[in-house]
Protein backbone atom coordinates (compact mmCIF):
# COMPACT_ATOMS: atom_id res chain seq x y z
CA UNK A 1 0.00 0.00 0.00
CA UNK A 2 2.96 2.54 0.90
CA UNK A 3 4.00 1.66 -2.41
CA UNK A 4 1.40 2.86 -4.55
CA UNK A 5 1.09 6.37 -2.21
CA UNK A 6 5.07 6.77 -3.10
CA UNK A 7 4.64 6.36 -6.66
CA UNK A 8 1.62 8.45 -7.04
CA UNK A 9 2.91 11.37 -4.90
CA UNK A 10 6.06 11.34 -7.53
CA UNK A 11 3.97 10.57 -10.58
CA UNK A 12 2.00 13.89 -9.73
CA UNK A 13 5.39 15.78 -8.44
CA UNK A 14 6.81 15.00 -11.39
CA UNK A 15 3.41 15.66 -13.81
CA UNK A 16 3.31 19.26 -11.89
CA UNK A 17 6.88 20.37 -12.69
CA UNK A 18 6.39 19.22 -16.65
CA UNK A 19 3.56 21.06 -16.39
CA UNK A 20 5.21 24.05 -14.89
CA UNK A 21 8.26 24.06 -17.17
CA UNK A 22 6.09 23.66 -20.44
CA UNK A 23 2.68 25.07 -20.23
CA UNK A 24 2.63 27.86 -17.61
CA UNK A 25 6.30 29.21 -17.01
CA UNK A 26 6.40 31.89 -15.02
CA UNK A 27 3.89 31.11 -12.19
CA UNK A 28 5.76 28.80 -9.60
CA UNK A 29 3.04 28.00 -7.60
CA UNK A 30 2.28 24.77 -9.71
CA UNK A 31 6.41 23.87 -9.63
CA UNK A 32 6.46 24.29 -6.35
CA UNK A 33 3.67 21.91 -5.67
CA UNK A 34 5.05 19.02 -7.84
CA UNK A 35 8.60 19.81 -5.74
CA UNK A 36 6.86 19.26 -2.48
CA UNK A 37 4.87 16.35 -3.74
CA UNK A 38 8.40 14.86 -4.98
CA UNK A 39 9.85 15.65 -1.84
CA UNK A 40 7.43 13.90 0.11
CA UNK A 41 7.06 11.04 -2.07
CA UNK A 42 10.93 10.55 -1.40
CA UNK A 43 10.95 11.33 2.35
CA UNK A 44 8.36 8.74 2.76
CA UNK A 45 10.45 6.51 0.91
CA UNK A 46 13.43 7.04 3.05
CA UNK A 47 11.09 6.41 6.27
CA UNK A 48 9.24 3.56 5.36
CA UNK A 49 12.07 1.44 3.27
CA UNK A 50 15.24 2.26 4.53
CA UNK A 51 18.21 4.44 3.39
CA UNK A 52 18.92 2.03 0.63
CA UNK A 53 15.59 2.30 -0.37
CA UNK A 54 14.73 5.82 -0.11
CA UNK A 55 18.26 6.67 -2.23
CA UNK A 56 17.26 4.38 -5.67
CA UNK A 57 13.86 6.28 -5.62
CA UNK A 58 15.48 9.71 -5.39
CA UNK A 59 17.75 8.31 -8.41
CA UNK A 60 14.71 7.30 -10.27
CA UNK A 61 12.58 10.42 -9.44
CA UNK A 62 15.32 13.01 -11.06
CA UNK A 63 16.04 10.70 -13.88
CA UNK A 64 12.29 10.00 -14.89
CA UNK A 65 12.26 13.89 -14.41
CA UNK A 66 15.27 14.70 -16.83
CA UNK A 67 13.98 12.25 -19.20
CA UNK A 68 10.42 13.06 -19.48
CA UNK A 69 11.39 16.82 -20.20
CA UNK A 70 14.10 16.14 -22.67
CA UNK A 71 11.56 13.60 -24.02
CA UNK A 72 8.69 16.01 -24.71
CA UNK A 73 10.92 18.80 -25.86
CA UNK A 74 13.00 16.34 -28.24
CA UNK A 75 9.86 15.26 -29.88
CA UNK A 76 7.99 18.17 -29.97
CA UNK A 77 4.73 16.91 -28.28
CA UNK A 78 3.90 20.13 -27.27
CA UNK A 79 4.28 22.03 -30.16
CA UNK A 80 0.72 22.12 -30.27
CA UNK A 81 -0.03 24.10 -27.12
CA UNK A 82 2.48 27.14 -28.21
CA UNK A 83 1.84 30.27 -29.55
CA UNK A 84 2.86 30.35 -33.29
CA UNK A 85 2.08 33.62 -34.33
CA UNK A 86 2.94 36.87 -33.32
CA UNK A 87 1.58 40.24 -33.47
CA UNK A 88 3.82 42.94 -35.25
CA UNK A 89 1.20 45.67 -36.20
CA UNK A 90 1.00 48.96 -33.60
CA UNK A 91 -2.26 51.11 -32.32
CA UNK A 92 -3.05 53.53 -35.37
CA UNK A 93 0.31 53.43 -36.56
CA UNK A 94 1.10 56.40 -38.38
CA UNK A 95 -2.14 58.48 -37.53
CA UNK A 96 -0.60 61.54 -37.05
CA UNK A 97 -0.32 61.65 -41.44
CA UNK A 98 -3.94 60.25 -42.06
CA UNK A 99 -6.38 61.72 -39.32
CA UNK A 100 -6.62 65.33 -37.55
CA UNK A 101 -8.40 67.12 -34.91
CA UNK A 102 -11.80 68.23 -36.33
CA UNK A 103 -11.84 64.78 -38.78
CA UNK A 104 -15.31 63.49 -38.74
CA UNK A 105 -16.45 59.76 -39.12
CA UNK A 106 -18.90 56.67 -37.43
CA UNK A 107 -18.15 54.03 -34.89
CA UNK A 108 -17.85 50.99 -35.66
CA UNK A 109 -18.41 49.54 -32.41
CA UNK A 110 -19.34 51.18 -29.01
CA UNK A 111 -17.35 53.41 -27.47
CA UNK A 112 -17.14 52.17 -23.96
CA UNK A 113 -15.18 54.53 -23.49
CA UNK A 114 -12.68 52.57 -26.03
CA UNK A 115 -13.79 51.28 -29.27
CA UNK A 116 -13.31 51.73 -33.13
CA UNK A 117 -14.43 54.01 -35.73
CA UNK A 118 -13.44 54.66 -39.08
CA UNK A 119 -11.95 57.88 -40.70
CA UNK A 120 -11.06 58.59 -44.49
CA UNK A 121 -12.58 54.72 -44.55
CA UNK A 122 -10.32 53.53 -42.54
CA UNK A 123 -10.76 51.79 -39.28
CA UNK A 124 -9.00 53.60 -35.93
CA UNK A 125 -8.83 52.57 -32.32
CA UNK A 126 -10.43 55.81 -30.29
CA UNK A 127 -11.86 56.83 -26.87
CA UNK A 128 -14.23 59.04 -25.26
CA UNK A 129 -13.43 61.26 -22.47
CA UNK A 130 -15.65 59.12 -20.34
CA UNK A 131 -18.76 58.75 -22.20
CA UNK A 132 -20.61 56.11 -24.14
CA UNK A 133 -21.07 56.35 -27.65
CA UNK A 134 -23.30 53.70 -29.29
CA UNK A 135 -22.48 52.22 -32.80
CA UNK A 136 -23.01 53.96 -35.57
CA UNK A 137 -22.83 57.60 -34.14
CA UNK A 138 -20.91 60.31 -35.83
CA UNK A 139 -18.18 61.44 -34.43
CA UNK A 140 -15.55 63.99 -34.38
CA UNK A 141 -11.44 63.97 -33.25
CA UNK A 142 -10.89 65.87 -30.57
CA UNK A 143 -7.54 65.37 -29.17
CA UNK A 144 -4.93 63.00 -30.86
CA UNK A 145 -2.07 62.43 -28.13
CA UNK A 146 0.64 59.70 -28.50
CA UNK A 147 -1.38 57.18 -30.64
CA UNK A 148 -4.22 57.80 -29.23
CA UNK A 149 -7.23 59.71 -30.94
CA UNK A 150 -9.95 61.05 -28.50
CA UNK A 151 -13.34 61.58 -29.80
CA UNK A 152 -16.92 63.39 -28.93
CA UNK A 153 -20.10 63.19 -30.63
CA UNK A 154 -21.66 65.36 -33.23
CA UNK A 155 -24.56 66.96 -32.29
Amino acid sequence: MMWIIVIALLLIGIALLIAELIFIPGTTVVGLLGLIFSIVGVVISYQHFGSTVGFYVLMVTIASLVVAVFYSFRTGAWTRFSLKSSIDSRVNEGIMSTVHIGDEGVTLSTLRPMGKAQFHDKTFEVKTSGNYINQGEKVKIVQIESHQITVETIN
